[in-house]
């Protein structure tokens, strides 16, 4: 079982012989409640956790981007240009630098930094998302003028560079969970409502099966799906809304869909329905330990059964941490792969022990704080 010790915060690789003088650093997150929903225009719950990734650098003397990632003993630099052009699909550091510059921030420096982090990457913890988060609140307070943002602004333009920037499926759950912090309620459409709320919740254990996740394929084939039946109910019952329609009425649209897209209908308006009862709960803040760990699972049987991205090895661990006391567990983030959490106030570390016996790699974890700052030096 791995520790949650905190990650460094002054790197061990050198800058450039420069001191540094600013530490960002974002969180990872969990999706409690919502899976697959943000997409379809439902809302979310998820909540920040212990697990973090860090930036600390300074600036150069020229107009070089260097950025040392000595974790994955990898390092990336290129030169800071009006527009700067993509050389991978997905090039995170350069699209938050155009996306910062299009809202008038310049950068006239160049800039040096290492990145450090305990978040497990491509697991569904959104390692990713984290990391743009924290560069872009790096960024904002290294621009030539400097301008602070609210966490929520931070998760804003983590989405417009990692989303928006590059055309991809994905919602704004992943930016905003690890950008605010504490355990948010958020709503995408008609208008983005954000209800943030610091419940007292106990220990999870985060659990990675070190199975590689197919994000975007699983994406593609879980939203399009849904949407496909969307577009056939629309054509008998113009007003369907997935906002609204009864669960128990299901079956009035049976004939009309595979059998795939009905269990993606039945298992999408089972998901909505937890949520309901989890906001409930935090809204109210009153939390029922026990039937928040069933929400959890019947949340698992849907992503399970219905939508069909948890994995033979993800189900053997959410089995055995269940065996071992855990109040619910599911599989967390777009599935395929990846990882699990179980909620297990008590006895996390048997939990723990169980998960590893399955063949996951066990963390224990709590609810976390969003992207911070801290000043080193100037």
């Amino acid at each position: 079982m791995s520790s949650d010790k905190s990650i460094i915060s002054n790197p061990s690789y050198p800058i450039s012989k420069m001191r540094p003088i600013l530490t960002t650093s974002a969180s990872g997150r969990i999706c409690l409640f919502g899976e697959h929903q943000d997409y379809l225009g439902l809302p979310v719950i998820a909540a920040a956790i212990s697990r973090r990734i860090a930036i600390t650098g300074g600036y150069r003397p020229d107009n070089q981007i260097v950025i040392h990632l000595p974790d994955i003993d990898q390092q990336e630099s290129f030169e800071l240009l009006p527009e700067i052009p993509y050389t991978s699909p997905r090039d995170y550091f350069k699209s938050a630098i155009n996306v910062l510059k299009r809202d008038g921030f310049n950068f006239s420096r160049g800039l040096e930094v290492t990145v450090h982090g305990n978040i497990p990457i491509n697991s569904g913890t959104s390692s990713s998302s984290a990391l743009l988060v924290a560069w872009i609140n790096f960024l904002t307070n290294m621009a030539d003028v400097p301008v602070s943002k609210t966490r929520a602004e931070i998760g804003e333009l983590a989405y417009r560079a990692e989303v928006l920037e590059f055309g991809e499926p994905g919602g704004m759950m992943d930016h905003y969970s690890t950008s605010v912090g504490e355990v948010i309620y958020l709503q995408s459409t008609p208008t983005i409502k954000l209800e943030v709320f610091q419940p007292a919740l106990g220990t999870f254990v985060l659990g990675d099966s070190r199975q590689a996740k197919d994000t975007l394929g699983v994406l593609k084939h879980v939203k399009f799906g849904m949407l496909d039946a969307i577009d056939k109910i629309k054509k008998k019952d113009p007003t369907f809304s997935l906002h609204t329609f009864p669960a128990d009425l299901a079956s009035d649209f049976k004939a009309l869909l595979t059998e795939a897209e009905y269990t993606l209908l039945k298992g999408n308006l089972s998901d909505r329905d937890v949520l309901k009862e989890a906001l409930q709960m935090f809204q109210a803040n009153d939390i029922d330990h026990q039937r928040f760990g069933q929400l959890l699972s019947i949340h698992q049987e849907s992503l399970r059964d219905a939508k069909k991205v948890s994995t033979p090895k993800i189900n053997g661990m959410i089995d055995a941490a269940l065996a071992a006391g855990a109040f619910g567990a599911k599989i967390n983030g777009s599935g395929g792969g990846g990882c699990m959490f179980a909620y297990a106030p008590e006895n996390p570390e048997l939990v723990a022990q169980a998960i590893e016996k399955a063949g996951g790699t066990a963390y224990l974890i709590k609810v976390a704080e969003g992207t911070d700052k801290r000043l080193l030096t100037r």
